[in-house]
């Protein structure tokens, strides 16, 4: 049995034993940069792993010693929710730093290797001069550091490597290296390109580590981009789209554009999968050019003059780069999306999730544009991010103007929140759900127990003698400050709305003075929770738990209901980038997969973990199956042990790669209003549980016998250790 939802494990930090820090999950994300100094070379270090338990919000830290072996069967695979595994199923990317690592090492000489992972392309380069150079691979993050080492000897690379659990600029030329290196192979690059700290990390390996003119792979890159419009608007304006909804709720107010937006950023996505929702309002064109070759500039700017194809409004830009590896220009890798068709791009298709292009979203209703007009682009860098601007003169009237007096007071929120709340039949829904439930109660005292927003105006707007206790465990006071900013607008008072000053464990009778509570609420929706998998918002179901206490007897709970559904499905492109990996460009890396948590290609009885995917992002997929319900949720009772099975005949014939599972929450006591995260809604991501083996199978009554025409699913979650545990058999 494997565990579904296991307690949610945050990048490491690796500190010294002196080191005192505290923070927060968000703010470990990206640990590598925005922490570098916290991390020392002693030889004390320890590291520590945050783990957070999903179903209550509570974390702890777990030490992990820095001569602890890596388990060879973890529980729970340290790694899986990492893009290391993608990256390296990643083939077209293997063979193009193969390629152009034999072009470039054509010598013994000393080669380092900064952000080294399982070693890869340190093998490449010791390879290709013949086991007779210096090698030196550095990688900061322990976990991976340990696991190279066991890669390494299982190769027979151990003593043609010199490993390195260190950043690179902790490294020192004459202590730790015997001199500066000839040779530069690194793959430090995210979607964005720069945000994985590219440019500090080539400064001080120029500055400190390499000799003058030296050789690198890869040698550039450029990035590009193209103006677009129409779907992704939705997925950040707010303001605009909130206009065309009558339900009354203004989370926008007008004057208050920016009081909640998305951050200014650029945001990874296949965007391939809604090419034909995007109108494409120019050719692409070049912004930046960055030469590995040479010590790159910290900053800066360009501005890009881009000729419009056809009439349209500019929303977004949708960019990508291009990877010349080598020095000659032979060796190309790209992230283009598939509709551009040039030569650094053929060739590159194989869908991978590492790597995706970005976009960025131009502030409010964009740029309107006619064809044949120029459009100035400005574009600008730093260290890690890119950034654009369109040249846009805002009237003096604009409403745009006052927002000034409150920015203190935004809430950033993802683009999928953003385009939840103002969907308009996400928003009669929940509008439906809430005026029926109000329906006969006097003076009700409702309890916001999750971090929605909405349903805090809505309690508070649809009922004029009811009193909001909304808890934000979350948004804490920056949801207090934004209800203060909107509640005029709502036209109801503050003194009927309240936000705790300190999270607390669970509410007491003194918290609601003395009166039981009428309504207890949610989406349910947690901040900062969308990466999660699916059900893991039944932290719904936890709290309501614990405020049973001050519930009275007739207390309306919403939803009622959490039902666990799933579809098998033909997931190829998915499947590849997750299955096993054995021989990588010649090097055996099968001794990673468990840690890396590999789903594909497992031998029995083991089985990869359950893992969080937008479905309508992943490549190729197909139905195979009806949809099917494996659990039942009641939350008018307290959290309790569920167990379910299903027998599931299939629809279409194909290959199945593994289940597809969401939750439908149903909202009313009627069961008539359903808010689905199913794959056929994209604001939520759906959870999948891949395959050992991929499966052939039939419709029912098939005639092959290599083919199975139906499969039992069972599943159990169990509360108390935050698991759900799935097993099926095909029939």
């Amino acid at each position: 049995m494997n565990s579904l939802i296991s307690k949610t494990l945050i990048p490491p930090i690796s500190l010294s034993s002196s080191t005192r820090l505290t923070l927060t999950p968000n703010s470990l994300r990206h640990f590598k940069l925005h922490l570098p100094r916290l991390m020392s070379s002693d030889s004390s270090h320890r590291l520590f792993q945050l783990k957070l338990d999903p179903l209550t919000g509570n974390s702890e830290w777990v030490v992990i010693e820095d001569n602890d072996d890596l388990p060879d069967c973890p529980k729970e695979p340290l790694l899986a929710t990492t893009s290391y595994l993608d990256m390296l199923n990643d083939s077209c990317r293997n063979k193009a730093f193969r390629s152009a690592i034999e072009r470039t090492v054509t010598k013994p000489c000393h080669v380092l290797d900064i952000g080294a992972g399982t070693g890869l392309l340190s093998m490449m380069a010791a390879r290709a001069m013949g086991l007779n150079g210096t090698v030196t691979a550095c990688e900061s993050y322990l976990p991976m550091a340990k696991l190279m080492r066991k890669v390494l000897h299982r190769n027979r690379m151990g003593k043609a490597i010199s490993v390195f659990n260190k950043r690179s600029d902790e490294l020192e030329v004459g202590v730790d290296i015997p001199s500066r290196a000839d040779v530069l192979v690194s793959e430090i690059l995210d979607s964005e390109l720069l945000g994985e700290g590219l440019i500090p990390t080539l400064q001080h390996a120029y500055d400190k580590l390499l000799v003058e003119n030296p050789l690198t792979v890869p040698f550039r890159a450029v990035t590009y981009g193209q103006v677009e419009s129409t779907y992704l608007w939705k997925l950040h304006d707010l303001s605009g789209i909130e206009a065309k909804v009558s339900d009354g709720i203004h989370l926008v107010p007008t004057g208050s554009d920016s009081i909640i937006q998305v951050k200014s950023r650029q945001y990874p996505m296949h965007c391939d999968a809604i090419r034909e929702e995007i109108k494409l309002l120019s050719e692409p064109f070049e912004i930046f050019e960055f030469d590995f070759w040479k010590r790159p500039e910290s900053n800066g700017e360009t501005k890009v003059q881009v000729k419009v194809i056809d009439d349209g409004n500019i929303h977004a830009i949708v960019s990508w780069w291009v990877l010349q590896l080598d020095r000659e220009g032979t060796v190309f890798y790209s992230t283009a999306p598939r509709w551009i068709n040039s030569p650094a791009s053929i060739g590159y298709w194989d869908w991978c999730d590492h790597w995706k292009q970005c976009v960025w979203f131009f502030r409010g209703k964009g740029m309107s544009v006619s064809r044949g007009e120029e459009v100035l682009l400005e574009a600008s860098h730093t260290e890690t991010s890119v950034s654009y601007n369109l040249n846009v003169q805002v009237p003096k009237n604009d409403t745009r103007q006052h927002d000034h007096n409150i920015r203190d007071f935004q809430l950033l929120l993802s683009p999928e929140r953003i385009a939840i709340y103002g969907d308009s039949k996400w928003r009669s829904s929940v509008l439906a759900a809430v005026r029926n439930a109000l329906q006969g109660r006097v003076n009700p005292l409702c309890v916001v127990v999750d971090d929605s927003i909405f349903l805090t105006l809505l309690a508070a707007n649809l009922s004029k003698t009811s009193h909001v206790l909304s808890l934000f465990p979350g948004l804490r006071e920056k949801g207090a400050q934004y209800l203060e900013t909107v509640v005029k607008a709502n036209c109801f008072s503050m003194d009927r709305v309240e936000v705790p000053e300190k999270r607390k464990p669970c509410l007491t009778l003194q918290d609601t003075r003395g009166k039981k509570v009428d309504m207890l609420i949610g989406e349910p929706y947690y901040y900062a929770n969308e990466g999660m998998l699916p059900w893991q918002n039944l932290r719904f179901w936890k709290d309501r738990t614990l405020l049973d206490p001050v519930l009275s007897e007739d207390a309306l709970i919403m939803p009622c209901k959490g039902i666990l559904k799933a579809c098998a499905m033909s997931l190829p492109d998915l499947w590849c980038s997750r299955c096993c990996l054995g021989d990588v460009e010649g090097f055996d890396h099968s001794i990673v997969n468990t840690t890396l948590g590999a789903c594909g290609e497992l031998p029995a009885p083991k089985e990869g973990p359950f893992l969080p995917f937008s479905i309508w992002q992943c490549g190729e997929i197909k139905e195979l199956s009806e949809i099917f319900t494996i659990l039942e949720f009641d939350f008018s009772k307290p959290i309790s042990s569920c167990h379910g099975t299903a027998q599931v005949k299939f629809t279409e014939g194909g290959i199945c790669h593994g289940f597809v599972l969401w939750v439908d929450w149903i909202m009313d006591t009627d069961n008539s209003i359903v808010i689905s995260t199913g794959p056929e809604h994209r604001y939520w991501k759906q959870g999948v549980k891949l395959l050992s083996k991929p499966v052939a199978v039939g419709i029912n009554g098939c005639n092959s016998n290599s083919e199975y025409g139906s499969t039992i699913v069972e599943a159990l979650l169990e509360p108390s250790s935050s698991e759900l545990i799935l097993k099926h058999a095909f029939l």
